[in-house]
């Protein structure tokens, strides 16, 4: 006779969470590319790209990218060409077209539009506006003009008296 002592079968439980070696080696991979825009983020780079060096699928590369970086590959490297160009055009020897392709942009009208979405005005005014602190160390510089993306600026409210 059986006994009902419960299931006879034992089901593990599945979680979306990897394996902790597997999760190690997709940080690795990640670093990597992450690593590799740093480097190259002047040359055609594409996520299609990036994925198959990284032995990962195009969208299984973007899903873990923004869950480790908080932003697509995509956006990341468009950061850091726009830190690369707010640099540059604080020195001032290069127009704003030049300093486009120089950065690895290859439409003018993307790179201003994504510009003033980072920076807050378009390279042409930024470049104006900034010319004094070309004579600034670039360490100090970087901190302290870095591109801030609109979900991470801070509100500003007025204080009444």
């Amino acid at each position: 006779m059986l006994g009902n002592s419960g299931p006879t079968c034992h089901h593990r439980e599945v979680t979306s969470r990897p394996a902790e070696p597997q999760r190690l080696r997709d940080l690795a991979r990640l670093r990597g590319v992450r690593d590799r825009i740093d480097r190259e983020y002047a040359q055609p780079l594409n996520v299609e790209a990036l994925a198959r060096d990284a032995h990962m699928s195009a969208g299984h590369l973007s899903r873990q990218f923004r869950l480790a970086y908080g932003e697509s590959p995509y956006s990341y490297l468009m950061t850091r060409r726009i830190e690369r160009a707010m640099a540059m055009l604080r020195l001032g020897d290069l127009s704003v077209t030049e300093v486009c392709f120089a950065v690895g942009c290859s439409s003018l009208g993307t790179f201003s539009t994504r510009f003033a979405e980072l920076v807050g005005m378009p390279p042409s005014a930024y470049r104006d506006q900034t010319r004094p602190e070309g004579e600034m160390p670039s360490c100090v510089a970087k901190q302290v003009t870095r591109p801030i993306r609109n979900r991470e600026a801070q509100a500003v409210t007025p204080q009444l008296a």
